[in-house]
């Protein structure tokens, strides 16, 4: 789309035409590109405070115009919400006059199959008025089969109609999941541009001094262990290094793919996921899928789904050369199986499904579930799977129990994905300003 001289990237979307927001997105995509080339220019200069100003200037810009395409994206949704709910509500007061209109067809019916010839012949009604009544008989029930057609078809649209609105409505809070990120990183550069300004003015510290305590904070960053489920914590680092060889793989970013590995080792609101779960044996008995928990030997009906998953877990191990019967699974949780394996918490079905793609990218002829770099490849193929390079935020909730959009259920997990990824970004970024 050719876009004028005269139009600008604006937060201003009140009032504003379709075609105007899409020529001001345009202009908002223009203005995050250029300002991420000044980013990556000043990125690859040498170290100075202005180097550093120029930087948090250009990523200020980046995230402030990206604040911007995503507040006319939602203005957008919104309105396409707003004429979906308009045509659910005309679709449900088709259904409702028909329901009425089939509740008057039935009575009617009713009424003349109840009509005995007898009754007809002793009526004050003639002969003609009796055949216009089967007539009418005739006509009323074709009318009912073609009411009924009509509903069922009716009925399918509505439910249709809503389930594109629950996509749209879960894109609009993806976005506006994603401004509030954008935001608290402007005012996190902001405070860091400060900062530097602050010392550039004073010259309190030379610049080798304020290097020098990046460095050591860097160090540190690198250092802290990073927990992971059934595997034992890493160095961030090495965590880093694996999600950044996946995010290279499938293009989903480091930062979210090391989030769902630290929403899986942590817990949410509810106590649901990560530590709190618990661990779980797999045992060999007549009731496939059974299983009982790896400390207590509590008794588990259904550890993992026999009909579904016990066949591949048992190759999956046969194939490491592991004892399927010692390795740890998670245990069920309420309302699900348990099964799932290694750091990422892959079922074993999903795993044997996923096995050749991960092996590729893996550049191994066996991948392990509990091989934590394996683990990291997998989440993020199966995260791109998910939509994960569209919607962080609804993969995310994908991960943790299916469907197409968040849930009640999955929202939690979703939000602490993001949470997560969003800490973890600004340490990202920190190692990469060194």
């Amino acid at each position: 789309m050719l876009v004028s001289a005269e139009v600008i990237c604006t937060s201003e979307t009140a009032g504003k035409s379709r075609a105007q927001l899409e020529q001001e997105l345009a202009a908002c995509n223009a203005e995050i590109e250029k300002w991420q080339n000044t980013l990556n220019k000043t990125k690859a200069e040498s170290a100075s405070f202005s180097r550093d100003i120029t930087a948090l200037t250009a990523k200020i810009n980046v995230a402030q115009a990206n604040i911007k395409a995503k507040n006319i994206a939602i203005t957008n949704l919104s309105k396409d919400i707003a004429t979906k709910e308009s045509q659910i509500s005309v679709l449900n007061n088709r259904i409702y006059k028909g329901k009425q209109a089939v509740a008057e067809i039935l009575r009617k019916t009713n009424e003349i199959n109840s009509f005995s010839l007898a009754e007809a012949l002793l009526s004050n009604k003639n002969l003609s008025e009796f055949f216009v009544d089967i007539d009418t008989y005739a006509s009323t029930e074709k009318a009912l089969e073609e009411l009924f057609a009509d509903l069922r078809d009716t009925k399918a649209l509505t439910e249709a109609e809503k389930a594109d609105l629950a996509k749209k409505r879960d894109a609009e809070a993806a976005a506006r999941a994603a401004i509030e990120t954008s935001k608290r990183e402007v005012e996190k550069s902001q405070s860091e541009k400060k900062v530097l300004l602050a010392i550039n003015q004073n010259r309190e510290k030379s610049y080798a001094q304020v290097l020098a305590e990046k460095q050591t904070k860097a160090a540190q960053i690198r250092a802290v262990l990073f927990p992971l489920r059934d595997a034992g914590p890493i160095p961030f680092g090495t965590a880093l290094q694996y999600a950044q060889n996946a995010s290279r793989q499938t293009g989903v970013r480091a930062a979210f793919i090391l989030g769902i590995f630290a929403t899986e080792s942590g817990k949410g609101k509810d106590g649901t996921f990560g530590r709190n779960v618990g661990q779980c044996l797999l045992t060999n008995n007549p009731n496939k899928g059974d299983g009982k928990g790896k400390n207590t030997g509590t008794p588990f009906s259904q550890v993992m789904k026999g009909s579904r998953d016990v066949n591949p877990f048992l190759e999956i191990t046969q194939e490491l050369g592991i004892d399927a019967y010692s390795q740890p699974v998670s245990c069920p949780q309420s309302g699900g199986y348990g099964g799932a394996m290694g750091p990422a918490q892959f079922i074993p079905s999903t795993w044997s499904l996923l096995k050749s793609r991960i092996a590729t990218a893996a550049g191994k002829s066996v991948p392990n579930p509990w091989d934590p770099s394996d683990a990291f490849t997998a989440a993020a193929l199966y995260l791109s799977d998910l939509g994960a390079l569209s919607s962080e935020r609804t993969a995310a909730c994908r991960y943790n129990g299916g469907g197409t959009v968040c849930t009640a259920r999955t929202a939690d997990y979703g939000d602490t994905a993001i949470a997560n990824a969003e800490r973890i970004q600004a340490d990202i970024d920190f190692l990469q300003s060194i």
